[in-house]
């Protein structure tokens, strides 16, 4: 018998998932305990659907076909079940079957296999979704095609066959459709997961931001509170659903003008989203209530949980596992909460207070509520206004990569901004942002990138510019500091993505002409000389210069100073007319204006483009807004007082001028909302030093690089000759006795795995003895080399720890003498013999699995001075071609490569094919999580590998690579 505590009991078989519809559901195996389960399912579905499984009426269950279906192996039979609230919407089983289509007698790689679904949860995605994780079962299990026998009227059955991706093949025997499926994933099979993935995620945010009715629960009856916060800003906002009042303790029919009732289920409507601001300890019983009530999903901004420490962390893993029982997903918690400005919701279910911010289009993410203070003051206060805002707290559930998939087809957001203290899942963090740059711009301020002790921020084994250009290479807009999120997120959300990086500068000061000039420079763009209008220019003679500049052919951008005149204030609003009139005319360029110590002009700008509202909400939220840090406090200690002021919220530094308008971009605001710019304006941001103008310009140049090169899609090619199942096998035996630490491979294992996928290492002999060496020596066949393998002196041939180009078996010993009066003794050299290979440039190549950045390839000359400066170049996992012929070329001494002082030219091609094939083992089994190829020594024609270290661990209970699924917690 098999339960749930048993050790033969598969638990890495368990996932969450988000279904079709945005709703949650967890997909387990069925176990002897789930006879009762299994029992109460079948009676709720349809005598159609069980017609369907059957082929014939089959009204009920007999305690054989109960003790049938509850009973498995997990080999040769196994079954899934999805569940919500415990029990059962559905179920698919198979059972391995030989030639003949009946139960396997031996070995065999097929599998009958079969779907029942609740008819309340058809069409929810619930049987594709199966389908992904019972595939992924089977391949583990050896099996490698699926059978399937559907009733020709049963088309939504054979959608999901057919919906697959697989290859398969379809023919019709004995009245049924009869359906083999190949289970070995394809292009088409992982797009059209990924393309469920992406809408399933996308519309759980779409319901947590669009809701029809929105309850508080937590709403003190004196008014005061983190609950009566959130009650008022989302009266206020004008939110355009339903809102509830919930205190146990109430005993009017209205709390702050608002719906009041002492319980969830007294409401006696829907809810869509709940709102918690209660202690921690009270907030399970919340969470039931929502559950039973039948709640989507919840913003909890008690605090009190992962922040805290162990036991808050336990008491976080408890809420997710909560939640996700009742198929709803989960903002938080410490979550500051979420802000959706479309013209039809108006939702401020946060503590940012109204007036709730201007619609825009800009996308605001954060982990952090004292950085999202910061940001959207920031941003509003410069005149910017926004699509989203989500403050997710602890992120224990809905994480940036939720809101990216949000973001993908959203057409209300242009740019989405993103402060983000870890990356959760790199891999797919890395792959979501790649598709979304794709379409605009993703720009993030990561934190955590020195680790202090203590704190819950895992750190990087990377140096920190090798994540960030990693993060470059996925078309992330990668910043250093909140300041600059917003200075580029105001550059990219109002003007075009310049074409190149030529730029012209123009204003009334020389010196900060020269000052900007040499900013381009230092930020590797080409600015032309600096057009001094001289400090008598005119509005007039701004917008004439402006106008030529952009609408001249060789610039890309156009960055415009500007210092006080003697009398500013008569001048400050023509220069802003000016401005605005130079770039509507012609736009097809950015602008970006750099001004000193020029108030009058500042508040022109400002007055043209910020709404009164959102000026407002700025100026209230530095002084408004307690940090998170202390307002939720106050729940976790069970307190229901808000503090009063906002000491200790560090807000963006921003500047008196901020945005001048310019051309049609942002929609009109919703009725009551702020004002939107002017008809046939959009704004021109604009910054105190020319330093951060340049900054944010040149970020643009970059993201148009990689935009313009992302449409030259590279191929990950496939090779015939990979034996993906044999090196799944062997790692699977080679991990059957590691624990939870990482391993290294021995030396004929590794080379075993390598040569799966191509990669020859050239074979050593070990040389204990100079006799030995000798032995070596006469089955190699001369000449060889002599090296050491001991950990301390590997790889470092300028300790004298190799000998080359040994001819004769009296230099072998002589070269074995030496070595071992120089260095120590055998037993602790540990020397080895090695053919002698073509010369040619030695190289490293290393692939490893970071915290911070996912899976990395990287590449470098072999030797003290490359590893000294630093010069190796990285790639994100997989890699294309494209990719490894940029590679080799990205390293300073990529000409040492390439017939540097007459030298002959390397086998590039090969280096590149090797980089390919490692990159390939690494993506396909996340068991590997660490290679080193030193040296691979390339010639002018073909390569050798020469030594080989492989790490392997168990791979991670969430991946890229299988089956959709949420985190675990």
């Amino acid at each position: 018998m098999t339960t749930e505590s048993d050790p033969s009991y598969p638990d890495h078989w368990e996932a969450d998932v988000v279904l079709r519809d945005g709703g949650t559901a967890r997909i387990r195996p069925i176990t002897t305990a789930d006879a009762g389960r299994l029992v109460s399912f079948y009676e709720q579905v349809s005598d159609e659907s069980k017609y369907y499984r059957f082929f014939a009426p089959y009204p009920r269950l007999s305690d054989r076909d109960v003790h049938r279906f509850t009973h498995h192996d997990y080999v040769d039979r196994v079954g899934l079940a999805a569940t919500i609230g415990g029990e059962f919407i559905a179920t698919v089983r198979y059972d391995r079957i030989g030639a003949d289509g009946r139960s396997a007698a031996g070995p065999s790689d097929e599998a009958e296999v079969a779907f029942l679904v609740q008819d309340a949860h058809q069409g929810r995605g619930v049987a594709s979704a199966l389908l992904e994780h019972i595939g992924a079962v089977a391949r583990e299990r050896g099996i490698r095609r699926f059978a399937a026998e559907v009733l020709p009227a049963n088309s939504k059955m054979i959608k999901v066959f057919t919906d697959a991706g697989y290859q398969q093949k379809r023919s019709f025997e004995d009245g049924s459709v009869h359906l083999t499926l190949d289970l070995e994933p394809t292009a088409e099979s992982l797009a059209v997961q990924r393309a469920r993935e992406q809408r399933a995620e996308a519309r759980s945010v779409q319901r947590l931001l669009s809701p029809g009715s929105v309850a508080v629960i937590g709403v003190s009856r004196s008014l005061a509170g983190v609950g009566a916060a959130a009650l008022r800003n989302l009266r206020d906002s004008g939110f355009h659903g339903h809102l509830y009042a919930v205190n146990e303790a109430v005993t009017r029919d209205l709390l702050d003008g608002v719906r009041a009732y002492p319980t969830l289920g007294a409401v006696g409507a829907p809810v869509d989203l709940a709102v918690i601001a209660v202690p921690a300890d009270r907030v399970p019983d919340a969470v039931a209530a929502c559950g039973e009530h039948g709640v989507q999903g919840l913003v909890v901004l008690s605090a009190g949980y992962g922040e805290s420490g162990a036991e808050g962390m336990a008491r976080q893993r408890e809420l997710v596992r909560q939640v996700r029982s009742y198929g709803m997903r989960l903002i938080g918690p410490n979550a500051f909460g979420v802000i959706n400005t479309a013209p039809e919701v108006e939702l401020n279910a946060s503590l940012a207070p109204a007036p709730a911010p201007a619609r825009g289009r800009v996308g605001l993410f954060t982990q952090s509520g004292a950085i999202g203070i910061a940001l959207l003051s920031g941003l509003l206060r410069r005149g910017e206004g926004l699509s989203s805002f989500v403050s997710a707290g602890n992120r224990a559930d809905v994480s940036g990569n939720d809101i990216l998939q949000y973001w993908y087809d959203d057409e209300a957001t242009d740019v989405a901004l993103m402060y983000l203290e870890t990356l959760g899942n790199p891999r797919k963090f890395t792959r979501l942002a790649r598709r979304t740059a794709a379409v605009k711009p993703v720009v993030v301020a990561k934190g955590g990138r020195h680790t202090p002790a203590g704190h819950v921020v895992p750190g990087t084994r990377l140096p920190e510019a090798t994540v960030s250009e990693l993060l470059r290479q996925a078309g992330v807009i990668r910043v250093d500091t909140v300041t600059e999120l917003v200075d580029v997120g105001l550059l990219l959300a109002s003007q075009p993505v310049p074409a190149g990086p030529r730029v012209a500068i123009l204003g009334n000061s020389e010196s900060l002409g020269v000052l900007t000039y040499d900013a381009c420079l230092t930020e590797g763009l080409r600015p032309l000389p600096p057009l001094d209008l001289t400090t008598a220019a005119s509005p007039e003679d701004f917008r004439t210069a402006v106008s030529a500049a952009l609408a001249s052919p060789d610039t890309d951008a156009v960055v415009v100073t500007a210092i006080p005149w003697v009398s500013e204030h008569a001048l400050a609003d023509d220069l802003a007319e000016a401005l605005r009139a130079a770039a509507a005319a012609h736009p097809g360029k950015p602008v970006a204006v750099v001004h000193v110590e020029l108030g009058a002009l500042a508040e022109a700008l400002s007055a043209a483009t910020a709404p009164a509202a959102a000026t407002d909400l700025a100026n209230a939220l530095p002084a408004a807004l307690p940090t998170p840090a202390t307002a939720l406090a106050a729940l976790a200690a069970g307190s229901a007082a808000l503090p009063e002021t906002g000491a200790g919220v560090d807000t963006v530094p921003a500047a008196p001028t901020d945005t001048v308008p310019a051309a049609p971009f942002h929609p009109e605001p919703a009725s009551g909302g702020a004002a939107a710019p002017a008809p046939g304006t959009a704004r021109i941001p604009s910054y105190p030093a020319a330093e951060r103008a340049v900054k944010a310009v040149a970020e643009a140049v970059r993201y148009g690089q990689w935009r313009r090169g992302v449409a030259e899609v590279g191929q990950v090619p496939e090779f015939e000759d990979i034996d993906e199942t044999g090196a799944a096998g062997q790692l699977s035996r080679l991990l059957a006795g590691v624990g939870e630490e990482v391993a290294t491979l021995d030396d004929p294992d590794a080379r075993e795995l390598l040569a799966r996928y191509g990669i020859r290492v050239l074979s050593t002999l070990p040389a204990p003895s100079a006799d030995a060496a000798v032995r070596a020596a006469g089955v190699l066949g001369y000449p060889v080399a002599l090296k050491t393998t001991a950990p301390h002196l590997r790889h470092r041939a300028d300790l004298g720890g190799v000998r080359l180009d040994l001819t004769t078996e009296a230099e072998l010993r002589r070269s074995y003498e030496e070595l071992t009066h120089a260095l120590g003794k055998p037993q602790e050299l540990l020397p080895v013999v090695q053919s002698m290979v073509p010369r040619g440039v030695d190289t490293v190549i290393r692939s490893v699995i970071d915290p911070a950045a996912g899976a990395v390839l990287s590449f470098g000359l072999s030797g003290v001075a490359s590893e000294l400066l630093g010069d190796t170049a990285h790639r994100l996992v997989p890699a294309t071609d494209k990719d490894a012929a940029s590679l080799i070329r990205s390293i300073r001494t990529a000409p040492l490569l390439f017939g540097w002082r007459g030298s002959d030219p390397v086998d590039t091609p090969a280096l590149e094919e090797l980089l390919l094939r490692l990159s390939r083992l690494v993506d396909d089994h996340p068991e590997v999580v660490g290679v080193a190829l030193e040296p691979v020594v390339v010639a002018t024609e073909g390569l050798s590998v020469l030594s080989a270290t492989v790490r392997v661990a168990h791979p991670p209970a969430r991946d890229d690579l299988g089956p959709r699924t949420l985190p675990s917690y």
